[in-house]
């Protein structure tokens, strides 16, 4: 099982990592090409990094700082969503061997403290003792708070994908504005190739906001699958912890009724 676990953490590090790199060779693949010995381009012809490198403007800043953000988010996601972090199983022993010890109180005061999936499912359940109703409705209510709070974390991430092409278009928009602003300046007599630069320079947004869209919303995609798979998982395991706690009178069967009490037989 750990073998199969492990395996799933390096296919997801490595599509991360063919992503990255997919981006970067894109990124530079054109500036690259006109240094190549079989250079069919004109010389003096930009490549897609320097194009972006020249033009330095708020709308890349932003895209920028997004995504750093973004990256960011996402090496949080991969560290953090993982089922030795998120319920480890040197935790749930320790909370089993606790149940079954009946250390009841030393279980409360490890549950207080320890940020486990698990121990903050059960830690409001177990103030809520003896009556189990009241246990069982604080884990649910606990668990659906940590299930929102884990979405959350990385809902950030569709919130950038999703900018992205907006903020590329921004600055598309505002680069072909400038094209044409230039182009009317000079009486509709503009220099096509000065032209053509001016707009080259204008998609590089449409660039730059589809890759800080495309790795930010692969990653929630992934995340989203992980986040849900390991939340439903921690709580089949905190509901059979809490099974194994339950008060004794509630295991009970119902009490039959007082001697002479009249059974009224079922109708047929």
């Amino acid at each position: 099982m750990s073998t199969r676990r492990y395996a799933n953490s390096r296919l997801r590090l490595a599509l991360f990592v063919v992503l990255i790199g997919g981006v970067v060779l894109l990124l530079g693949r054109s500036s690259l090409a006109q240094t190549g010995p079989q250079q069919a381009q004109p010389i003096g012809r930009p490549g897609v990094f320097s194009l972006i490198m020249n033009n330095l403007d708020p709308v890349f800043w932003v895209i920028f700082g997004l995504s750093i953000i973004g990256m960011t988010l996402i090496i949080q996601g991969v560290i953090k969503n993982r089922e030795s972090v998120f319920m480890p199983a040197r935790t749930t022993e320790l909370i089993r061997d606790m149940i079954l010890q009946r250390r009841f109180q030393e279980l409360l005061d490890f549950t207080e403290t320890d940020p486990s999936f698990v121990s903050r499912a059960l830690n409001p359940a177990l103030k809520r003792a003896p009556s189990f109703n009241s246990m069982k409705e604080a884990m649910e209510t606990a668990i659906g708070e940590q299930t929102a709070e884990q979405f959350r974390k990385i809902e950030y991430l569709n919130i950038i994908g999703n900018l992205g092409p907006l903020l590329g278009l921004l600055g598309t928009v505002l680069g072909m504005i400038d094209a044409f602003s230039t182009m009317e300046a000079q009486g509709g007599q503009a220099n096509p190739a000065s032209l053509a630069g001016g707009i080259s320079k204008a998609l590089c947004h449409t660039l730059l906001g589809l890759t800080l869209a495309v790795p930010c919303l692969a990653a929630f995609g992934v995340l989203r699958t992980v986040v849900d798979r390991l939340t439903v998982r921690g709580a089949l395991l905190a509901e059979e912890l809490l099974l194994m706690i339950k008060p004794a009178e509630a295991r009970q069967t119902p009490p039959r009724p007082p001697l002479g009490t009249p059974i009224i037989p079922p109708r047929a």
